[in-house]
């Protein structure tokens, strides 16, 4: 079976990891914009291009016989490679370009959450560029509030009452700024702890991943600016030290719910469903979803996938998940990024990478690099993600932490990430959230 893989970040290369151990007998080839190492050894042939080239990946597609591709990133989804790839006969793992707008369009997905009543959607509006005044307005009546614009920002343009604003008129001000180039979605600021939940959707039925739980400032102690990521874990169960199974139920039907409203509106969500949820006292809020694989996430999740995934893309595809068991194994994971100096305000980029000693029990994924003349270099974004796996947090954190002593390079990691006392912290939190 040829397949094509298109991206070529972190996340992309668990998926063609995953791809690689598959009981069929498989030729990867690959679409991305740098030549990331780890993806580029795995495949058959790699098409260096920008991602949401979409007449030219097709074009591709077509010219290597390709019978099924995933899509790594949400740029491809957002410009409709998924629409244009299953116009040429190809099977896509990855929603359409109507399905994939429950990311990249923030205000449609709090208004179609709202139309029909899905549990989980914060109190919100949305603002367009007329409505400056009633935009400041409503942030004077929550006061606390978390100001988005409406399209994609890698993971980068919310901002939120007291980690970035200090003021009202911080907020209003940055309203301001994203009114000059986008719709902007207001919303009430969430209390609890975040924690992410992915699953498979062959449109009507959902099939979970475990519970992780990302990171996004820059430094240790959640402190810094925000990143797209900077490491995650996962426990050694579908749930997190600080959630309960009746929090994972209730997460897990807002997405059902989700997915089935789709279907109402006529729209068939193939492909992975992100749900980015705050737990609260009152229970699980969505902040938001994604139309793809979360990274860091997948590497959290997909090396401890137990049922092939040429198999799941499939069933996916055909409408028949319901029909497939998937599993993953119960193991914690820890993954932790290695970043430029300075990201990601100043990085320092196009500095070698060096791995000088084996890595022990720990993965290595490749991420925002490039290769040149049989050496990695850093770009302006993450560089390398390490795992680990074990029966525990603590033992899989002290994995990652054993690896990166055989990196070198201008680089820098959250060291707290998987640690006991983060985690304690967390369950201390959100203790304190629910009012124990």
């Amino acid at each position: 079976m040829n397949v094509l893989l298109i991206g070529g970040g972190g996340r992309e290369h668990a998926i063609a990891e995953a791809i690689k151990r598959s009981r069929h007998d498989v030729k990867l080839y690959t679409a991305m914009s740098k030549r990331n190492p780890g993806i580029a050894r795995l495949s058959e042939d790699v098409l260096l291009m920008k991602e949401t080239e979409v007449e030219r990946i097709k074009d591709y597609a077509l010219e290597k016989g390709i019978e099924l591709c995933f899509i790594g990133p949400e740029a491809p989804l957002a410009a409709g490679m998924t629409d244009q790839l299953e116009a040429g006969g190809v099977r896509v793992f990855g929603p359409t370009l109507d399905a994939a707008r429950i990311e990249f369009d923030k205000a449609w997905t709090r208004n179609f959450m709202q139309e029909h009543k899905i549990k989980g959607n914060p109190h919100f509006k949305v603002f367009d560029r007329s409505q400056l005044r009633e935009a400041h307005e409503f942030i004077d009546l929550l006061g606390d509030v978390v100001v988005k614009p409406a399209g994609l920002t890698g993971g980068k343009g919310v901002r939120v009452m007291g980690d970035h604003f200090r003021t009202l008129d911080d907020a209003k001000e940055y309203t301001d700024l994203v009114l000059e180039k986008d719709d902007v979605v207001i919303e009430e600021r969430l209390v609890g702890e975040e924690f992410t939940l992915q699953a498979f959707s062959d449109g009507t039925h959902l099939s979970f991943a475990p519970a992780v739980q990302d990171h996004k400032r820059a430094y240790d102690g959640d402190r810094g600016p925000n990143t797209g990521g900077m490491g995650s874990y996962s426990d050694a169960g579908e749930t997190l030290p600080f959630m309960n199974y009746y929090d994972l139920d209730a997460a897990r039907e807002i997405m059902q719910e989700t997915i089935d409203a789709l279907k109402a509106d006529g729209i068939i969500y193939k492909g992975l469903l992100y749900g980015q949820f705050m737990l609260t006292r009152e229970g699980p809020k969505v902040i938001e979803f994604n139309a793809r694989f979360g990274d860091p996430e997948a590497m959290n999740t997909l090396p401890l996938l137990k049922t092939d995934i040429i198999d799941i893309a499939e069933h996916v595809t055909t409408g028949k998940l319901n029909e497939l068991d998937v599993s993953f194994k119960e193991r914690a994971s820890v993954c932790k990024y290695l970043v430029p100096e300075g990201y990601p305000e100043d990085p320092v980029t196009d500095t070698e990478i060096r791995i000088t000693e084996p890595l022990g029990d720990a993965l290595l994924f490749y991420s925002s690099v490039y290769e040149k003349d049989g050496k990695v270099y850093t770009t302006s974004s993450r560089a390398i993600a390490l795992v680990g796996i074990a029966e525990n947090i603590i033992e899989a954190e002290a994995i990652v932490e054993e690896a990166m002593h055989a990196i070198k390079g201008s680089l820098h990691a959250r060291h707290d990430i998987g640690t006991e006392q983060l985690l304690q912290q967390r369950i201390d939190h959100m203790n304190q959230v629910r009012g124990r």
